[in-house]
């Protein structure tokens, strides 16, 4: 059975491309950013917490932050395929030095741990998750979201983030275009719907380079009705009414 929702709001950082006239003309002709060093502004976190905010966790407050500007207590999902690979690998390098390991670079490296900070920082005690489903981490944290809304919530934040991975990784993970966050806030309604069927051999989803979540929020901008994202053994089709 399809799920169904609402996009009430949507906000996107990636290095250079941070308004939506940007991100709109991202959509009509995608290319990588030059600089992938800029860092996003989260000056709105105090400067003793903005410290211990890792590269994943600004970019994932600076999307989804102004979503939620004179809220409260709103739930929230954090879907990463890949979570804190650059901080998790630099963990891995000082064990096989035998160095000690830091138990604040630790606590940041688990892939919940931005869920955690985002309720510190907003006084937020309302229900979080975070998520990692492989290649569809994006529709099962839509799926997790719309379960919260079937609950009662009147809005939930979905907050969608990928670092670029250590060199070491590069090989491996080729599905990061660029550092990015996207935050959707979804309320109950029909104007979406997702629905899975299973994945047809040999069916890839096209413009694989740009990873699994900036071709939906491409289509979404180009305003196409409907796309198909293929990720055997599954295929999950999104159809808009907009």
């Amino acid at each position: 059975m399809p799920i169904s929702f609402n996009i009430a709001q949507w906000h996107a950082w990636a290095p250079g491309i941070t308004e939506a006239e940007s991100w709109q003309a991202w959509a009509r002709a995608p290319f990588v950013p030059a600089d992938l060093t800029l860092q996003p502004d989260v000056s709105f976190v105090p400067a003793m917490q903005r410290r211990r905010l890792t590269r994943l966790a600004r970019m994932s407050f600076a999307a989804a932050w102004p979503l939620v500007q004179g809220k409260t207590q709103i739930p929230m999902i954090f879907g990463s395929r890949h979570g804190e690979t650059p901080l998790t690998f630099a963990l891995l390098q000082s064990l096989a030095q035998h160095e000690p390991l830091s138990p604040t670079q630790f606590g940041l490296s688990v892939h919940n741990a931005v869920a955690g900070q985002w309720s510190i920082q907003r006084g937020d005690i309302a229900e979080t998750c975070a998520v990692a489903a492989d290649e569809d981490t994006l529709e099962h944290s839509i799926i997790e979201a719309c379960g919260l809304l079937n609950d009662g919530a009147p809005e939930v934040i979905v907050i969608l983030a990928e670092d670029t991975p250590a060199p070491f990784y590069q090989d491996q993970i080729d599905d990061i275009p660029f550092p990015f966050a996207v935050a959707l806030r979804l309320i109950p309604g029909t104007t979406w719907t997702l629905s899975s069927t299973p994945a047809q051999a040999g069916v890839v989803t096209p413009e694989p380079s740009f990873g699994h979540v900036l071709p939906m929020l491409r289509a979404m901008l180009l305003g196409n009705s409907s796309w198909t994202h293929h990720c055997p053994p599954r295929s999950w089709t999104w159809q808009s009414q907009c």
